[in-house]
């Protein structure tokens, strides 16, 4: 007598039709057979779907990979200040075109490094909503090279100096939520990002400055006039354009000689060495 399967159900030919007799059991049977098949069909499924994820992640710059965890034989202190060449615009083009970075990088931000209550690194900065403490990650995702890696170079003070850490972060949270200085005046109780990490290090210095203030200009060198977005922004703002006071900028506190440049994430526009340092 001919049988379907492995479940051996009994069958016969009756007017030239295939007859089969089962029990209820059987049904039962065949499903506990089939069921393994279809669990580990889907388990297949769902390994090749997480191994693409994966790989994709690996080979897209700029992804929402953590560009921490790529960093080796480089250990971020607390207190390292990170210079940003940002891709802000016509402001950022004009800042940087006055100004001189760390072999000849063009910076047109700076924060300085900190650790939250939960131990996670942050960047106390001055930005257009006010003084703040931006998550790391957050702070080098904001501008990339053509390699995908972020704009950022990373200064740290040298030893004699580093005494004075404790007490700059300490202001610097402080400073925390105060308002963005957008007319860039000394000692107004508003801060731009690198009047912030010159007035940290002077409070924690007893007053006597750490970083070197110099004239602001705000002219193109190559005309000797205004740089037009400078004179649209102090125009919205009915101020003076600032021209030859006292300031600071990213850039010349890049070159301070109470700092060394030791680790670069990626390669800023101007930057002219041929490879990042530190890598």
């Amino acid at each position: 007598m001919p049988t379907i399967g492995s479940l051996q159900i009994p069958c016969h030919l009756q007017d030239k039709f295939l007859s089969c007799k089962y029990k209820p059991y059987m049904i039962d049977e065949y499903e506990q057979l089939r069921r393994p098949r279809e669990l580990w069909s889907r388990a297949v499924v769902w390994m090749v779907g997480i191994f693409i994820v994966i790989l994709l992640m690996a080979v897209i710059p700029g992804c929402s990979r953590s560009v921490l965890k790529e960093e080796r034989g480089f250990a971020l202190r607390e207190g390292d200040l990170l210079f940003q060449d940002l891709d802000c615009g016509s402001l950022c083009d004009a800042i940087e075109k006055v100004t001189t970075g760390y072999h000849g990088a063009n910076f047109s931000h700076v924060g300085i490094v900190a650790k939250d209550d939960n131990g996670n690194f942050v960047v106390f900065e001055a930005v257009q909503n006010g003084v703040q403490a931006a998550e790391l990650q957050s702070f080098l995702d904001r501008s990339f090279d053509v390699n995908g890696r972020p704009k950022v170079v990373v200064g740290r003070l040298k030893r004699r100096y580093r005494y004075l850490i404790p007490s700059a972060l300490k202001q610097a949270r402080h400073f925390k939520a105060k308002p963005y200085d957008r007319v860039f005046a000394i000692g107004n109780e508003s801060y731009y990002c690198s009047e912030l990490i010159y007035e940290i290090f002077l409070r924690a210095n007893d007053n006597n400055p750490v970083f070197t203030l110099q004239p602001m200009t705000f002219n193109d060198p190559e005309t000797g006039t205004v740089f037009p977005a400078w004179k649209e922004y102090f125009s919205r703002l009915d101020v003076s354009i600032p021209q030859d006071r006292p300031g600071i900028n990213p850039g010349g506190i890049s070159r301070s000689p109470v700092l060394t440049i030791i680790y670069a994430y990626g390669v800023p526009g101007g930057w002219e060495k041929t490879e990042p340092i530190g890598r």
